[in-house]
Order: structure tokens, then C-alpha cells, then sequence
């Protein structure tokens, strides 16, 4: 047993490259926040992230490389998200327009449909999204 057993997994993506990328930006320093869907959470039934909230940031491998502590939430409309968020999530966007791009193609997918169990779930300006900004309190790799 470590001292890392009781904190929450932190999961970005998905497991494999995506997932990896995601974690090696947070691990830069690059990546500062992340973007979740408010339909994801009430789909798994899992309360939204409260600041000073710790968790272990896991890798593609399960394997635990930081402690993150949640600084900030908010629960906003997409179409309200700017560009200072999209430029932490540390992903190389210059533009929201980019950052929607991508992040439409994510939500878009299957995996995410398949979570929320709506197979044919699309997003909008008014679909609302987690908003979330975290810090890296401990590197553990």
C-alpha cells in the first residue's frame, strides 16, 4: 500500500495516445486545465470536482504519476468557453475554435457516446461543460 492508495484516479481521455499525450502536457507544466461534459457525469453518476479536491493522475499503464489538486470549477455553456482555458489545456491550441474542433471530435466518438449512453449525442453552444483547472502537487515519475 502506498500513500497514494485512498485518492481518486485522475483519468484523461481515454487510454493510449491520446491519454498519454494529455498526461506528458500536465506532467510539462503545460497542461493546466481539461473539459469534461456535465451529461458524462450524471451518466456515470459521479459528482462534479470540488476545488482542493486531490487525485492520483493515472497513465495509459494504470500507473499513478502525480498527485493534482483541483483548483477551480465552473459549469459553464460550450459556447462560453475562452480562450485562456482553451490555451491551458496545454494541447497547442491558438484559437477556441481549435480547441472545440478537437474536443467536438472527442465528445463525438463513440467511447464518450457509449459512456453516456446516447449513441447519437452531439454537442452545442448550450451544452454545458466542467470547466476545470488543477495543479500538480507532487510528481511521482
Amino acid at each position: 500500500m502506498t500513500a497514494y492508495d485512498d485518492l481518486p484516479p485522475y483519468l484523461l481521455g481515454f487510454p493510449g495516445p491520446l491519454r498519454d499525450q494529455l498526461v506528458a502536457a500536465v506532467l510539462s507544466g503545460a497542461k493546466t486545465s481539461t473539459t469534461g461534459l456535465l451529461a458524462e457525469y450524471e451518466a456515470e453518476e459521479e459528482p462534479l470536482p470540488e476545488p482542493g479536491a486531490r487525485s492520483l493522475l493515472v497513465d495509459s499503464a494504470e500507473r499513478g504519476v502525480a498527485v493534482v489538486e483541483v483548483t477551480a470549477v465552473e459549469v459553464l455553456r460550450l459556447g462560453d468557453i475562452g480562450l485562456q482555458h482553451a490555451l491551458d489545456e496545454g494541447e497547442g491550441y491558438a484559437s477556441v475554435a481549435e480547441w472545440r474542433t478537437a474536443h467536438e471530435e472527442f465528445w463525438h466518438s463513440e467511447p464518450v457516446r457509449g459512456a453516456i449512453g446516447d449513441p447519437g449525442f452531439t454537442v452545442d453552444d448550450d451544452t454545458l461543460v466542467i470547466a476545470e483547472r488543477f495543479r500538480v502537487t507532487e510528481r511521482l515519475v
